[in-house]
């Protein structure tokens, strides 16, 4: 059982990531996000990035809260895991 709450977690985590990364990638093909699939990204990783950017100088050409939020999140879920699995 705790094996499958492990694997859950990591899994979580990963899409997180991976939908953290499809957000940043999608930029370039659709800047305004007007896309429904840029719509659901943005739904999605919002609530992880805005925190992170809040705290973050203003950079106006680059943000780097994407890759701030993906250690983070492999950071974090890495820590679960090892407490969840007991390794």
């Amino acid at each position: 059982m705790v094996s499958y709450i492990a694997q859950f977690v990591y899994l979580l985590f990963e899409i997180l990531s991976f939908a953290i990364l499809g957000r940043v990638l999608l930029t370039w093909v659709d800047p305004m996000g007007n896309m429904r699939i840029s719509q659901i990204l943005r739904d999605v990783t919002e609530p992880i990035l805005a925190p992170i950017r809040s705290l973050l100088p203003n950079m106006q050409t680059f943000d780097f809260s994407p890759i701030i939020a993906m250690l983070l999140l492999q950071a974090l879920g890495r820590l679960l895991v090892m407490s969840i699995s007991g390794n």
